[in-house]
């Protein structure tokens, strides 16, 4: 039986403005794209021949086949996706804009925010899998949505199936009256791989941060705070074995720099520097790092060459219309060599 990669976590509907240059933006002002942070990194897996396998909950509906056939188009297994509820979450974005700009969920009594331990068959589920992926979003959800992912966890440790969890933070949606640090070091517990940056790991699990380390304004300073929180996550969640944060920032006049790190084995790696003027979607970069260091993780490749070609990845993301990457390996390759 082939090893599958597992991704948990809720599909969304996102809706958002045309470009107005787009001809016929008159008749289509608004396109609409098949988003959600797991779902994109299954995307990515899938287009780099890595078998995968998406577990959401989607109503039992016209619309719903509809995105299972587009799931399978690409290349997805969908034996795992659960239908039950009546809707499936939708969000709103601006044009170009980040999740942490402008956006409006409204993905409230969403058929995944439903969600309640025995609801899924972690057994059957987990039967050919070798590695787990989740995400921080789905936890921000409500607590018994939360509670699914500690019993998925528990389910995916028994089996010894290496876990991953992407920390990314959403403010709008912690909103049920626990904190995060309350949730997630429970979770984390469980994982293998961590990602995020040093700011959310500070946000979620309660790691220490400096809080001028903007104004050091060095890449050495950023580089350095990576590898002490990534210590500290080693130190605080002894299962983890590796750390990756990621750093990008977008200036005023529309320039973005963006490099990463990774900490595995004592030794701290980090990658090239990409820099590039006008972002065209900035959704979805982390989930496509997500899925670089999954593939190069499953294919046994070195830590250099994995934190290199997820970063190259997830940057080329930014030049990508809609929430999934499209590229293949021979264009990360391109990205990552500078074509």
């Amino acid at each position: 039986m082939i090893s599958k990669i597992l991704c948990f976590g809720e599909l969304l509907l996102r809706i958002s403005p045309a470009p107005q240059e787009d001809e016929g933006v008159e008749k289509h002002p608004f396109y609409l794209y098949m988003g959600g942070a797991e779902a994109n990194a299954a995307t990515a897996l899938a287009g780099w021949n890595v078998p995968v396998k998406y577990c959401t909950v989607l109503p039992d509906n016209f619309m719903s086949r509809h995105v299972i056939d587009y799931l399978e188009y690409k290349g997805i297994f969908t034996s795992s996706v659960l239908l039950a509820g009546s809707r499936v979450g939708i969000y709103y974005l601006e044009r170009g804009a980040d999740l942490k700009g402008s956006v409006v969920y409204d993905r409230a009594g969403s058929s995944f925010s439903e969600l309640k331990r025995g609801m899924i068959d972690w057994d059957k589920v987990f039967r050919d899998v070798s590695w787990f992926n989740l995400t921080a979003i789905s936890p921000a959800l409500n607590e018994n949505v939360a509670d699914v992912c500690l019993e998925a966890l528990e389910a995916a440790s028994r089996k010894n199936i290496t876990i991953s969890i992407d920390l990314n933070y959403r403010s709008r949606l912690w909103k049920y009256g626990k904190d995060p640090v309350e949730i997630m070091p429970a979770l984390v517990a469980h994982c293998d791989l961590v990602m995020g940056n040093i700011w959310s790991a500070n946000t979620l699990l309660g790691t220490a941060i400096d809080e001028n380390i903007h104004a050091k304004g060095s890449k050495k300073a950023y580089l350095d705070h990576a590898e002490v929180t990534s210590v500290e996550i080693m130190r605080r969640f002894p299962k983890v074995k590796t750390v990756a944060n990621t750093f990008r920032f977008d200036s005023e006049a529309d320039h973005t720099n963006y490099y990463t790190t990774l900490y595995t084995n004592g030794q701290s790696y980090h990658s090239p520097e990409f820099n590039c003027g006008a972002v065209v979607d900035r959704s979805g970069s982390g989930d496509c790092f997500m899925a670089g260091l999954i593939y190069g993780f499953y294919n046994n490749h070195q830590p250099q060459e994995i934190v290199n070609y997820a970063t190259a990845a997830a940057f080329g993301k930014l030049q990508e219309q809609g929430d999934a990457t499209g590229q293949d390996i021979l264009m990360v390759k391109k990205v990552n060599d500078g074509e």
